[in-house]
């Protein structure tokens, strides 16, 4: 059962990665691809229909964590409570540069949401490098600085990498001047969750070692797993009502 829930873990995590990792590389690269007003509305429109659905799977990875190996509470966010601030904190101003930039008219009320959008994804970029690079040092503490920001600057370079590529995909010839086919999206999605694959094989075994006795895992199973068809069906939702066909039509004024 413990390696059950460790495969559990290691798909959540993997598909966070995977799918939230065009939205923060849009994020990062707003200012590059958004070149006038205009780009930039057609950027954020094209990932802010997706955020939310992705965000679910970091949710998940963290009550998958902390119910299925509850020992690990400690060392995660104590050990590294800096990085989990700073990736907290990027993750509320990315967000609310996505829900706020629309509420007023102006230009530079969007333009000021538009930096803290970008800003914001580049915490959460660096910030995830940083707390793999930990993790694939074998926590608790933080990295050391060259093993942390060379893990940094990989994992933003992916996730650079995927947000290029799915804006390719999804508005071909708008802002990167070509298009991407769905089989370029999907490998640029394996190279986002790569960085991920590497740590979570360091800290499995230790992660069997402190997992949550079988009873509880058995009770966490008949909660739980019922729910994946529930993520399943609003992640094919999602990519297909916002997806090319959606956004050859009118983008969402709302964002």
């Amino acid at each position: 059962m413990d390696v059950l829930w460790l495969g559990v873990l290691a798909l959540l995590l993997l598909g966070y990665f995977a799918l939230e990792g065009f939205d923060i590389g849009l994020g990062m690269l707003l200012p590059v691809l958004g070149r006038t007003q205009r780009d930039r509305d057609a950027v954020v429109s094209a990932m802010a229909p997706f955020v939310l659905a992705n965000e679910v799977w970091l949710v998940a990875v963290a009550g998958v964590l902390f119910g299925a190996f509850p020992e690990v509470e400690g060392p995660v966010l104590y050990g590294l409570y800096p990085l989990v601030v700073t990736l907290l904190i990027s993750w509320i101003l990315r967000d609310a540069g996505l829900w706020f930039r629309r509420r007023l008219d102006g230009t530079g009320w969007r333009a000021a949401w538009d930096w803290a959008i970008c800003l914001g994804s580049y915490g959460l970029a660096l910030s995830w490098g940083m707390i793999l690079a930990a993790i694939a040092q074998g926590l608790p503490g933080s990295p050391s600085p060259l093993a942390g920001f060379g893990y940094a600057v990989v994992v933003a370079g992916a996730f650079a990498l995927h947000g290029w590529t799915f804006a390719s995909w999804l508005l071909p010839g708008r802002v990167t001047g070509r298009g991407r086919t769905g089989g370029a999206l999907l490998a640029s999605a394996c190279a986002a969750a790569l960085p991920a694959a590497v740590p979570l094989a360091v800290l499995a075994p230790w992660l069997l070692e402190h997992a949550a006795p079988g009873g509880t895992l058995g009770v966490l199973s008949l909660i739980i797993l019922p729910l994946t068809p529930v993520m399943a069906g609003a992640q094919v939702w999602t990519w297909r009502t916002f997806g090319p066909r959606r956004a050859a039509g009118r983008l969402p004024s709302f964002f």
